[in-house]
């Protein structure tokens, strides 16, 4: 009663169209839901993440969920996750990305979702790493088991925004470890990503998870760029 009479006062509204939200239950409002930059890149196994990788990682698939178009509706609500602590947006849209896949009957190839892991020095100081809400909320979905803590990030990368695909590259080499590979082998991973842009990170990620003896290895997230 008392959070209703508050939400009265201050009603919440939306971090991409700043209008108040009709359903309090999801974290942003759903005529913005239904105009997300959806990119159905899961329907088609030749797509532009799955080329992205040719040549670098032997991937059973390979998507991401959103475009991310610089000042759309994708930016804002990635900000809100990374830089605001609104995990409850990642959450949401891990489930929403896990219904997607559930839809078109892909869910079934995977039985543990990895998320890309911050620099311990990173995830100090923002308290959480914004793939993990997305992996929790994907794994609530299906029902699989999904491992924070099963990279671990053993030097931390210098910012990519200026650097060129090669300095990305370079830059991503050798960023990880298995902490267990017992946790790994013979599994069906979803390596999970917030963003996907030359794929070093990714691949820098996948690498290791092969090594340590994965059945299949996929890539999935939330956004990548048109």
């Amino acid at each position: 009663m008392f959070a209703d009479l508050i939400n009265m006062i201050y009603p919440l509204s939306c971090p991409t169209c700043e209008q108040v939200r009709e359903d309090k239950k999801i974290p942003f409002c759903l005529q913005c839901q239904y105009q997300l930059p959806y990119n159905q890149s899961h329907l088609n196994p030749d797509n532009e993440i799955a080329r992205r990788f040719w040549g670098r990682l032997p991937l059973h698939h390979a998507f991401s969920f959103l475009y991310f178009v610089q000042g759309g509706k994708t930016q804002a609500l990635l900000h809100e996750l990374k830089y605001k602590g609104n995990q409850e947006i990642g959450e949401f849209l891990g489930k929403l990305f896990a219904h997607t896949l559930q839809e078109a009957k892909i869910a079934q190839d995977f039985d543990l979702i990895v998320p890309i892991p911050l620099h311990p020095s990173k995830l100090q100081k923002r308290g959480y790493n914004q793939v993990d809400c997305m992996a929790r909320g994907m794994a609530a979905v299906w029902q699989v088991d999904w491992l924070p803590d099963a990279l671990v990030r053993v030097r931390a990368n210098v910012s990519q925004t200026t650097q060129d695909r090669m300095g990305r590259l370079e830059n991503a080499a050798q960023l990880f470890a298995v902490a267990n590979e017992n946790l790994i082998k013979n599994r069906k991973v979803l390596l999970l990503d917030d963003v996907i842009t030359t794929g070093a990170t990714i691949e820098s990620a996948g690498l290791v998870l092969l090594e340590a003896g994965c059945q299949t290895l996929s890539v999935a997230a939330l956004a990548s760029g048109q």
